[in-house]
């Protein structure tokens, strides 16, 4: 016995060590940080600074700052100082918007602590989704057309005809005015009989317009005030911005034809205006930056009715006068090209600023559209390029590839006349769900389920023998950003009086309001509920937002 009191000593003090040792060296926590959590600041901090209780090593880790998008703001290895229990990361000047500060670091006791926490700059905009394209919304027509048939009716059917029927008598005009103007200085080689037959196709072009213009304007104005008094039709036109745009694209219409006998200066000055009322009431006015995205969509419009409106004239003539047909076409080949390399420069940079990602191409009928109508833009780029390609070795334009490109042209204003009426971002749903279980009943409501601001409800039935829980948890992870930390709700308990008991369970309910759901992605609610008796039920509800 004597032989083993020294080890047993020494055993007992190295346990004694060791469990001081734990007590020391407990996992770290963050004590304190700048900005905030849930922090709202007039203007972008110049750090982010985070204090944690013991000293923490961030060579293996990380500490970032995220965007709105999710996108790294701030690059480089954070400073370390007291001695590793504060981190420090400069940021570059930040503009308003919802940040998202994420961290991942080991303790003392090589543990790993992550965890995540948002702050805002300024006052940023909400997110945009379909919401912001709903012109009912917009006038106050809330909850218009909810419950929609799943079938096209009729009335649905003759809309999308007429906005068919609408771009494309758009593009013949501009762009019969555009080549009025253009071709006779480029050619001097063209008759009377081609100025008369021009004239008489400008003519038809700008009366079609005007026919289109007044069904298109009727029919969306018809559909947006149903069920509304007559007088907000007045509202309609004199105190909204599509209301007047649509007032401008009347007026625009009228003077068509009568536009067709002045200068060439004047025509041009009416399909630039034509144009540009058009962008402007469009997708592009729903953004921040409008000036950028109507810009934008104006360069595409005005490439559109280059090459489809000068289309429709060569096509026209090819039938009228075959010679006079390839004159045009020698004078139409080139800009049709440049018109097509400005088409699609301007789509791609149309969709860069509409879309978060090129993943939201597939989210939306918007997003397969396009998709379809790049493919018939390469198409028809093929085909104007081998029709100038014929001219340029002094051959006729083949009628095949004149119907070729007349059909895809045809194609492509037919699905313009679809997608324009199409939202390009999925619409947002609020999270309702509920679980029934033996041992636990549990409910979670997010709404409006965006990027930024939400309401965050969790109600929770346990047995009356358990009676209410110690605590729940209510955690916030990004699948997109599977490294990144959780992000806390932090929940309040509250009195609830929805009518939904269930016999045999206690109910309470928890709520929190805040920009805990700083990016657009995929989510994981991780709920974590502990009851009276210490044990754990944790619950995972996976749902996404745009």
């Amino acid at each position: 016995m004597r032989g083993i009191r020294v080890p047993l000593w020494l055993a007992a003090l190295l346990i004694a060590l060791l469990a001081a040792g734990g007590r020391a060296d407990a996992h770290a926590v963050l004590e304190r940080s700048a900005p905030e959590p849930g922090e709202r600041l007039a203007t972008g901090p110049g750090e982010v600074r985070l204090e944690f209780n013991e000293p923490v090593d961030a060579s293996i880790g990380f500490l970032r700052v995220l965007g709105s998008r999710s996108e790294r703001v701030a690059d480089g290895d954070p400073a370390v100082e007291a001695g590793g229990r504060t981190l420090r990361l400069s940021l570059p000047r930040l503009g308003e918007g919802l940040y998202t500060v994420t961290y991942r670091v080991l303790s003392a006791d090589g543990h790993p602590v992550e965890g995540s926490y948002v702050f805002v700059v300024g006052d940023p905009p909400e997110a945009i989704d379909a919401s912001v394209f709903d012109l009912h919304r917009q006038l106050g027509h809330e909850g218009h057309g909810e419950g929609a048939a799943t079938q096209l009716s009729t009335g649905e059917f003759l809309l999308y005809v007429v906005r068919i029927f609408y771009f494309g008598a758009l593009l013949s005009a501009a762009g019969w005015f555009i080549w009025s103007a253009w071709a006779p200085r480029r050619s001097r080689s063209f008759d009377a009989g081609f100025r008369d037959w021009s004239s008489r196709w400008g003519l038809w072009t700008a009366r079609a317009f005007l026919v289109a213009a007044l069904l298109y304007v009727f029919f969306h104005a018809t559909e947006l005030m149903e069920g509304q008094p007559g007088s907000e039709w007045g509202t309609l036109f004199l105190e909204t911005n599509i209301g007047r745009g649509w007032a401008v694209l009347l007026v625009l219409a009228l003077l068509g034809p009568l536009v067709r006998t002045a200068s060439r200066a004047v025509g041009l000055i009416w399909a630039g205006a034509l144009l540009l009322v058009e962008s402007m009431s469009g997708h592009a006015a729903a953004y921040e930056q409008a000036w950028l995205t109507i810009g934008t969509d104006f360069i595409h419009l005005a490439g559109a009715a280059v090459w489809a409106g000068g289309l429709a004239m060569l096509a026209g003539l090819w039938f009228a006068d075959r010679k006079e047909a390839a004159r045009f076409a020698a004078v139409f080949s080139g800009p049709a090209l440049w018109s097509m390399i400005a088409l699609a420069a301007s789509g791609l940079v149309t969709a860069w600023m509409f879309l978060p990602g090129p993943d939201y191409l597939f989210y939306t009928g918007w997003g397969t559209l396009l998709l379809v109508k790049t493919g018939l833009t390469v198409l028809a780029a093929l085909a104007g390029g081998a029709i100038r390609l014929r001219m340029r070795r002094g051959g006729m334009p083949q009628g095949a590839l004149l119907k070729a490109d007349a059909a895809v042209m045809a194609a492509i204003v037919i699905i313009v006349g679809l997608f324009t009426h199409i939202s390009p971002l999925p619409a947002n749903e609020p999270v309702y769900a509920h679980k029934m279980g033996e041992d636990m009943h549990l409910t979670l409501r997010v709404s409006p389920n965006v990027p930024g601001d939400n309401r965050f409800i969790v109600k929770v039935w346990l047995p009356e023998p358990v009676g209410e829980p110690k605590s729940v948890v209510l955690r916030l992870r990004s699948e997109d950003r599977p490294e990144a930390g959780p992000i806390d709700v932090p929940l309040e308990r509250y009195e609830d009086d929805e009518f939904d008991q269930f016999s045999g369970f206690v109910k309470t309910a928890y709520r929190a309001e805040g920009p805990y759901l700083p990016f657009a992605g995929k989510w994981t609610a991780e709920i974590r509920v502990t009851d009276s008796e210490d044990n754990e039920k944790v619950h995972l509800e996976t749902f996404r937002n745009y």
